[in-house]
């Protein structure tokens, strides 16, 4: 165990070579509260993590024909994904380049066009600029330069879809199989087709918590035995374990000859930053968890079925995930008051039973810290989400330079320090 906690980061410096290393297991600090509370570190976090890492969304037969298309909020950033009429899956800022009012407001439908209800500009399905009133009687005005704001689309083998938010044109700085490599081609997906899994119902829990509580929450099973009398049915908790592999973590629970009959032998993928996946044969369950404020996430849950599934084995596991999710709620919800009130700074974890919250805490250090020393070199916060101006875009560049200048982007001892 001690490699492991020396690559996350954690238990100090190695053993001199005249101290023998304990061979005994240590406990381990946890991230600090305010790192869990603070407005400053969840715009970093935003800047850091959401702003240019992968995001792994929904799956592909949420979108069957040409104009299908689904909105997301995630830490601000308001995102469509969309089929256009040549069978691509884009995605888009859910923002018009004329006046930044969005171009939908449902958070599902179908659509022919996206239009801006605010002045009639529209967009084709591919996110290009199709009408802009008056507009193509301005000299120099380019079409192709007002297009809605592109974002990075993968699909995956298994039909996932992942977006990237960094603005950069051709390919992220973050290359998808950095985090990813070969997540979708895990053995234990070989029995599974996942076209077979339609989509039965969404629904969203209000968090009044951090996200990296849930995601804390849901990469352990230490409290399952006190908390949540479902999951022994379809978990065996006893032989829970995580392997961890560059950007995700692999849940293993050594399911029982009599869980497995049930159809009860669940394999859950944790995909960093924010977002799970648990398949079963008769239930899947797509888990994400939505950053709003330090203290506020939306959990935001889409379950699939087997088409080839009774209504009795998907009910019988999806009602039971589904009071598993109102419990985790509740511990979360009061573990987030009592970091809120000041007291408590952090606790010790074990390094095996919550080796999954050590090793997603460990990852967010690593890329938020990361992320910050490249700003203080800088001397200024760095966006990768945020639009790339025109050469042409001289004057703004200019009222851009004189706002910061003045800290209009970060006010007097509300900023991070550089």
């Amino acid at each position: 165990m001690a490699p492991f906690l020396n690559y996350l980061g954690f238990g100090g410096a190695p053993a001199t070579p005249e101290v023998k290393e304990d061979p005994k297991e240590t406990s381990v600090r946890a991230l600090p509260a305010q790192w869990f509370t603070s407005q400053q570190m969840y715009e970093l976090e935003r800047r850091a993590i959401f702003s240019r890492r992968w995001l792994f969304l929904t799956h592909r037969s949420r979108l069957q024909e040409a104009g299908e298309y689904i909105r997301y909020t995630i830490a601000g950033f308001d995102i469509v994904i969309i089929r256009d009429r040549q069978d691509n899956i884009n995605a888009f800022h859910n923002i018009c380049r004329h006046r930044a009012y969005p171009v939908v407001e449902k958070q599902c439908g179908k659509v022919s066009i996206l239009a801006c209800r605010y002045h009639g500009w529209s967009y084709g399905l591919n996110g290009k600029l199709a009408k802009a009133p008056q507009y193509q009687e301005l000299d120099g005005f380019d079409k192709s330069q007002n297009g809605l704001f592109p974002i990075h689309v993968h699909t995956d083998v298994n039909g996932f879809i992942w977006i990237n938010l960094d603005a950069s044109k051709d390919k992220p700085e973050v290359p998808w199989e950095a985090d990813f490599d070969t997540v979708d081609k895990q053995d234990r997906y070989e029995d599974f087709n996942f076209d077979d899994y339609v989509l039965d119902h969404t629904y969203e829990l209000d968090g009044a918590y951090n996200w990296k509580i849930a995601c804390d929450n849901f990469n352990e099973c230490y409290h399952c035995p006190t908390t949540h009398p479902d999951v022994p049915a379809f978990l065996n908790v006893e032989s829970a374990d995580v392997e961890v592999k560059d950007g995700h973590m692999q849940h293993d629970h050594a399911s029982s000859p009599e869980q497995r009959q049930k159809g009860f032998n669940v394999n859950s993928t944790y995909y960093f930053p924010n977002v799970s996946m648990s398949v079963s044969p008769h239930f899947m369950m797509i888990q994400k968890f939505l950053p709003e404020a330090p203290t506020k996430s939306t959990l935001h849950y889409e379950v699939y079925r087997n088409k080839n599934s009774s209504d009795e084995d998907f009910k019988l596991i999806s009602e039971m995930y589904a009071r598993v999710m109102a419990e985790d709620k509740v511990l979360c919800d009061r573990a987030q008051k009592n970091l809120n009130a000041g007291v408590f700074v952090n606790g010790e974890m074990h390094p095996k039973s919550e080796k999954g919250p050590l090793y997603m805490q460990s990852k967010v250090r690593e890329t938020v810290t990361g992320h910050h020393k490249r700003e203080k070199a800088a001397g200024a916060e760095i966006w990768p989400a945020k639009q790339k101006l025109p050469d042409n875009a001289n004057v703004s560049q200019d009222d851009i330079d004189l706002c910061n200048g003045l800290e209009c982007a970060a006010p007097p001892n509300e900023g991070l320090v550089w």
